[in-house]
């Protein structure tokens, strides 16, 4: 039996096609007691991967293929150019290895500019806790053997730097290079005491998918399938099993049972945290009982200027309850802050959203002004915000305006420091008509007859059609595929790349914010279009490291309503947005005939169309077109609309759910509806 220390996922953008889940079922299937991950240059999938890992009883190998800049030459290029990194695999031993490991990935990702590498010597007082490979073909050591070069001085280097956890790596993957080294190394290691270990780079999971791997090679590059110059997959680099392992290093026992003994002292994985935020006050006590301040005294001022007359003790009992909920579950910190960018975002003129989302259901937030809705009159149940039966942090939904948002994060990034504060990674991943297109161009078929094929996939964005579905639901694409072999080459490689990532890009509107470095927390890379840091892990990765995500979503809207106000008074003309009505007729009027091209949610053709069928008399049918209008619940607006109107007659289902069910002519539309009838 062996441990698979050098498998790469499909994280290794455009270079693996292996996603971490199917990875962990063939090592258990395989029987691998561990299983070793590194990725070129990145920690995306750690957190993922090490879930998967324990949840199916395999110890996972946190690591990375770290880029390392050496003094020689690396390898012949033109004259004058940079030396190429060496790839140096690292992995982490225990919790200080993990953090020297995220603050290495995170230098090689911000600091490292041009010249595409750390140098060795950035390496120093960083590699406590790391076990260390020398690597394989595009290792530092095998590109200096396999030339030919010498490689002792820096192989030297590397042993000062690790100690007895450097690891002198032969990899038996199928390249060249290799095979030229692996004497010299021998030898090197010999002369040192060096334990050697077994590897074979994996980058595709089973022998059936190297076709498709060499597609994705070709999609990286740019290149078609028939292109002459181009890397090629490499067909021996899919996960073997121990038995076929064995064969290969038959003549090498001993590499075969120090990876056991690598995993054996590689036992960390990562593990969830809580969440970990900044403190505008002093400890946990003062968060309580400032928030309970600002909030009473803002609830004062939102009742002070009520016209009509409030049950005020209602709202007391309310503010108290929502308190206790708050303040048990320890999320004051996170009101506070949010209440302290929106203050100072008003304070600066720059326009907010009035809130939307379950946070409108929050009385303290209506205190604090981070929303503008007053949740009492609506029936908005704070339980759909917070419960505590459901541990799961808070989120609102904040609209900035959209020319003024990055004013907002910069205020942030002052107060709690630019190390402290970044974007959350996103991944463009090849969706199915994305991957026929792109396989298709590699293949040299014509435009035509590609776009002909990803046209029998549906375009629906809110829900949408993978290629195993088409191929159900659609006999059209069957049929091409029976009909022409090429069809069916595209869509048998297609469905072996659909769904894996393409590109990162950036969260629309997260941001995190931490309490320390965020190195210490999460691996980081750099935005190019931003001077704000990305987290290398996706947001449900980022969450589970102890970091929270604060919404600070840029609307056009936003920006349109305050160039609007601004030209009125300009004329003599001043409006309140806050303040105008909510029963105008005149509004009514428009949204009946659909006139609400510019209006935010309300300006598709479909809601459009919603509007002029029900025709909106009160605000509550406007709030409940927002809700119905999506996939599934958008069934009953003609039945909506029809019960209003009284063309179909209403039904509360059970008599004790008119009370509730009212507001919607007796469909339930809300969650909170939902929530109140159990």
């Amino acid at each position: 039996m062996h441990v698979p220390l050098r498998v790469q996922s499909c994280f290794s953008i455009l270079e693996s096609t292996i996603e971490v889940k199917p990875l962990v079922r063939a090592a258990v299937a395989h029987g691998f007691p561990a299983l070793g991950l590194a990725d070129r240059g990145n920690l995306h999938a750690a957190m993922t991967f090490s879930k998967a890992c324990l949840d199916a009883g395999v110890q996972p190998l946190v690591g990375a293929l770290l880029p390392v800049l050496t003094d020689g030459p690396a390898r012949s290029g033109p004259a004058g150019s940079a030396p190429a990194p060496g790839w140096l695999p690292l992995f982490a031993k225990d919790a200080e290895g993990y953090a020297n490991l995220l603050a290495l990935v995170s230098a090689a990702n911000l600091d490292c500019g041009e010249a595409g590498g750390l140098l060795l010597g950035q390496l120093e007082g960083r590699s406590a806790g790391l076990l260390a490979l020398t690597g394989g073909a595009d290792g530092p050591l095998v590109r200096r053997a396999g030339h030919g070069q010498d490689f002792a001085a820096l192989g030297d280097r590397l042993l000062r730097l690790f100690g007895d956890r450097l690891f002198v790596e032969i990899s038996r993957a199928g390249e060249p290079l290799e095979l030229q080294a692996e004497d010299a190394l021998l030898e090197w290691a010999h002369a040192r005491g060096l334990p050697i270990v077994g590897t074979a780079v994996a980058r595709f999971l089973e022998p059936g998918d190297h076709a498709a791997h060499d597609v994705m090679l070709c999609i990286r590059q740019g290149a078609y399938l028939e292109t002459e110059d181009r890397e090629r997959s490499n067909p021996e680099q899919h996960l073997i099993g121990p038995a076929a392992f064995a064969e290969r290093f038959a003549d090498l026992p001993e590499a075969v049972e120090n990876t056991l003994l690598f995993a054996r002292r590689a036992a960390f994985a990562l593990g969830g945290r809580e969440p970990v935020l900044p403190k505008l006050v002093a400890d946990a006590d003062a968060e309580r009982a400032e928030l309970a301040r600002l909030a009473g005294e803002g609830l004062e001022k939102r009742l002070a200027a009520m016209t009509d007359p409030v049950d005020r003790e209602a709202y007391a009992a309310r503010l108290a309850h929502e308190l206790s909920i708050i303040h048990a579950m320890g999320f004051s910190g996170y009101f506070l802050i949010v209440a302290d960018f929106i203050r100072w975002a008003k304070r600066e003129g720059i326009p907010v959203g009035p809130g939307r989302g379950s946070g409108a259901g929050s009385l303290v937030a209506w205190a604090l002004a981070i929303t503008d809705l007053d949740p009492l009159p609506f029936d908005l149940l704070f339980e759909r915000f917070l419960n505590p039966e459901r541990r799961s942090m808070p989120d609102f939904d904040i609209d900035f305006c959209e020319t003024r948002r990055d004013e907002v994060i910069r205020y942030v990034q002052q107060k709690y420091g630019a190390d402290r504060v970044a974007q959350i990674v996103t991944f463009g991943t090849l969706k199915a008509r994305a991957v026929v297109k792109d396989v298709g161009r590699v293949l040299q078929m014509s435009y035509g007859e590609v776009d002909r094929i990803a046209k029998f996939i549906p375009h629906e964005p809110a829900d949408p059609w993978d290629l195993e579905r088409t191929l159900r639901e659609v006999p059209e694409l069957q049929a091409a595929m029976d009909a022409d072999p090429r069809v069916a080459q595209l869509v048998s490689i297609a469905r072996r790349l659909e769904g894996r990532p393409r590109h990162t890009s950036t969260h629309a509107a997260g941001v995190v914010i931490g309490d320390r470095p965020l190195a210490e927390l999460v691996p980081l890379q750099r935005d190019p279009r931003s001077d704000l840091p990305v987290t290398q892990f996706d947001l449900k990765s980022a969450e589970a490291a102890g970091l929270v995500k604060f919404d600070f979503l840029g609307l056009r809207t936003l920006s349109v309503i305050d160039r609007a106000v601004k030209l009125l008074a300009s004329r003599g003309v001043h409006v309140d947005i806050a303040r105008l009505p909510l029963d105008d007729p005149d509004v009514y009027k428009l949204l009946t005939r659909g006139n609400t091209v510019g209006v935010f949610q309300f300006e598709s053709p479909g809601m459009r169309r919603a509007l002029a069928l029900v025709r909106p008399t009160v605000f509550e049918d406007i709030i409940a077109l927002g809700a119905l209008f999506r996939p599934g619940p958008m069934d009953n607006i003609p039945s909506f609309a029809a019960r209003k109107w009284g063309r179909e007659p209403v039904d509360w289902l059970h008599p004790a759910l008119e009370s509730i069910l009212k507001p919607t002519y007796g469909i339930i539309v809300y969650q909170e509806q939902v929530m109140q009838i159990a």
